[in-house]
């Protein structure tokens, strides 16, 4: 019997308190909390997403004569675009996802008071061949410990459709809610692929330990990682020193870290909260 046709009971007793009915946001975010794991339409139209879809192809390409196939491949890094959106192609592109509304009205929720881009990089699960997201892993990596409510969420945006086929991601659900990484049986007893359609955020508990599948196809699938997380995690590039950010609003320059570099000198401290009196 799929999931579609069971019967799911609607009665209920001895309940003193539940979650009320809420938007895609609210049920996300919901779904987050318990299962570790959820998915969200971005809301753009097809056009839209053929634009995201070029500037990947665009942005790849150029970061690749950037640095050098070879070097990239001697570092297993020619399967990633590291910081899309301060790469010269397509980066407005890259900027306005990494601002998605659908994505900031559940990333609120899920970190209460102020968050920072950790990180925004393209990744490419190659045609029959492995990569270096395809092993269990969490985003925070080698931390072992969970904590009460988020400290960072990992929002994997589908340029392409994610199928079974194509090495859709794997999730180990609820696993940011116990320390070590789960025994071989209960893996293989609970590990969860998620197909999604293009267009589609899946968002994840960064300590929810989770791992890219082997596309079986023909064909590349492509993904757009970005980590939001409680501004004490340094980014992992420096993204106010490589944006122009004279044009951002307060909240984009908020997001983006532009008031959380750390100062360089004692006298920069103090510079830096003068500026939060005036």
């Amino acid at each position: 019997m799929s999931n579609v046709d069971r019967f799911v009971p609607s009665a209920s007793y001895g309940l003193l308190d539940r979650t009320p009915e809420g938007s895609p946001a609210d049920q996300a975010a919901e779904q987050v909390r318990h299962l570790g794991y959820a998915l969200l339409d971005a809301g753009y139209a097809p056009a839209e997403l053929r634009g995201i879809s070029d500037a990947f192809e665009s942005a790849r390409k150029t970061y690749i004569e950037t640095h050098g196939e070879a070097r990239l491949r001697s570092l297993d890094e020619f399967y990633t675009v590291r910081s899309v959106l301060t790469q010269p192609a397509g980066k407005e592109t890259f900027l306005a996802l990494a601002l998605n509304p659908n994505l900031m009205a559940v990333l609120k929720q899920l970190i209460q008071g102020k968050f920072i881009l950790n990180q925004q990089n393209g990744i490419v699960n190659p045609p029959q061949e492995g990569y270096n997201q395809s092993a269990w892993h969490r985003d925070l990596p080698y931390q072992h410990f969970v904590s009460s409510r988020p400290l960072a969420i990992n929002a994997l945006f589908c340029v392409d459709d994610f199928t079974f086929d194509n090495g859709a991601t794997f999730v180990l659900p609820a696993s940011h809610k116990a320390e070590p990484f789960p025994s071989r049986s209960h893996v293989e007893r609970n590990a969860t692929q998620i197909e999604a359609k293009a267009g589609s955020f899946i968002l994840l508990d960064c300590m929810m330990f989770h791992a890219g599948g082997f596309n079986k196809t023909n064909v590349a699938r492509r993904a757009v990682n970005h980590v939001f997380n409680i501004p004490y995690f340094k980014q992992q590039i420096n993204l106010p020193s490589n944006i122009d950010g004279a044009n951002l609003s307060a909240e984009a320059r908020d997001i983006l870290g532009f008031g959380d570099v750390e100062p360089a000198s004692v006298g920069a401290y103090l510079s830096s909260r003068e500026s939060k009196k005036s």
